[in-house]
């Protein structure tokens, strides 16, 4: 049963316990009529409750059988007074009572509280940011744990909707999806909501559906929990000229609603708290906005669930589509040294042109190295998207570039969802800084950082 659904049936007997005080005091004043009224209404309370008990934790329930007791008892002493035989108002006033506190205590002791936990990602390259958790909710037997893919949108320069996206079917297939248009989040309100998107309208190149803003989730439960889809290269509280450029993570719509942030580090933790505090008081945010202690408990430094994810998965584990074999596999079967090149957006908003020079560049090293190195080049997943909504000049040349490398064969073009599958399979990283190196450094594998400055 619900938590809610718990706090009802409780209130409910309260009721009837006051009924039973009104009926006492009605017989005692000869007001048989309103008297007989009460019972009636005690005996639909009682059976309200054993069909909201029988639906929720199945027939025969010990609950079940005290409440049918129960509507006995106020059936029979209704039919003893409609009769007008003579009754001892206290023997009735006692026997009701006891009949309700069985029921009760059987409520409080006999039904178990189950939690409901919904799980709101948005692009299949980012569910490795919740898995672990959702794992975890799914594997507790008192909670039922539902993970709905929300649709998002890709934003034209004016801030206006483009195409809708929905990638429900990219998720792995021991996940069991739920369609967003099928949940009721009025009628079920989950005890938690974990999101991975924090942006709301702030984003420049993507939204989500605005009916999953986290104003708007809010509404529907008691703790809307955000967990960051990236994870951050690791910082010292103090280090003031590291941190300007990541402070604009902190504070954000989805961080401010939340009731529970959670950050990849203790050290982070201290960040998130020094900036949102900050940048609360620019805003001018009040009450536990400006509280520390309860930002101390709002922010929690636990680690992400991406590390969980990537130090879990096994090499000998991934599915390797064949195409990609032809390009990892030696003649005699052995495999070559696997790189993951990755690009990032941070790049391409501060080189611009530049940064596609380099990709072009760095393909052809590659290529001509092909023998004993395969490539495996994957994008961020919004990078053609952050093109067309804030660098639309340099999106033609970097697609001839994809569509050239993907033509030729040479090397493996991963636009999959799922990033871990890369970091695993790969010896080494190559290319932009991005969350991916944090997390491929929890690989204990080489990273080496790309300098868009120099072209070969």
């Amino acid at each position: 049963m619900r938590k809610a659904q718990k706090e009802q049936a409780q209130e409910l007997v309260r009721q009837m316990e006051e009924a039973h005080d009104q009926i006492r005091k009605f017989i005692e004043q000869s007001s048989i009529p309103s008297a007989m009224e009460l019972l009636e209404e005690c005996q639909n309370g009682g059976i309200t409750l054993g069909t909201l008990i029988e639906n929720t934790e199945g027939e025969g329930h010990p609950t079940v059988l005290f409440l049918e007791e129960y509507c006995e008892l106020t059936y029979q002493i209704y039919e003893d007074l409609n009769a007008g035989k003579d009754i001892n108002i206290n023997k009735i006033y006692k026997l009701l009572r006891q009949k309700l506190i069985k029921a009760a205590n059987s409520i409080k002791n006999d039904i178990g509280v189950r939690k409901e936990a919904v799980f709101l990602p948005y692009k299949a390259s980012m569910w490795d940011s919740l898995e672990s958790v959702w794992k975890a909710a799914d594997e507790d037997e008192n909670c039922d744990a539902y993970v709905i893919p929300i649709p998002y949108y890709d934003k034209n320069p004016d801030g206006s909707f483009r195409e809708m996206h929905y990638e429900a079917d990219q998720y792995p297939k021991y996940v069991p999806i739920t369609r967003y248009d099928e949940f009721d989040f009025e009628k079920h309100r989950p005890d938690m909501i974990y999101i991975h998107n924090a942006y709301d309208n702030w984003n420049l190149v993507t939204s989500v559906h605005p009916n999953f803003f986290s104003g708007n989730l809010k509404k529907y439960t008691e703790k809307l929990i955000y967990i960051p889809y990236f994870v951050l290269d690791e910082v010292a509280p103090d280090n003031e000229k590291v941190i300007e450029n990541i402070k604009h993570f902190c504070f954000m719509p989805g961080i401010i609603n939340a009731d529970k942030v959670i950050v990849q580090s203790e050290d982070m933790k201290k960040i998130y708290i020094k900036e949102y505090l900050k940048a609360a008081k620019r805003h001018g945010l009040q009450g536990r906005h400006l509280d520390q202690e309860y930002l101390e408990q709002k922010f929690l430094g636990l680690g992400s669930p991406k590390y969980d994810r990537v130090c879990s998965t096994k090499r000998e584990d991934l599915d390797i589509p064949q195409e990609w074999l032809k390009v990892i596999e030696k003649a005699d079967g052995s495999w070559k040294k696997i790189i993951l090149y990755n690009t990032g957006i941070a790049s391409l908003l501060a080189y611009n042109e530049k940064w596609v020079d380099k990709i072009e560049s760095v393909l052809k090293i590659f290529k001509e190295n092909q023998n004993e190195i395969a490539l495996l080049w994957r994008p961020h997943p919004l990078i053609e998207s952050t093109m067309k909504s804030m660098r639309p000049e340099v999106l033609r040349k970097f697609m001839a570039i994809k569509e050239d490398y993907i033509t030729q064969g040479w090397g493996i073009y991963d636009e999959t969802a799922d990033v871990d599958r890369a970091v695993v399979l790969s010896d080494a990283y190559y290319g932009d800084g991005s969350s991916v190196v944090q997390l491929y450094r929890q690989t204990g594998k080489p990273v080496m950082i790309q300098n868009v400055e120099i072209i070969t």
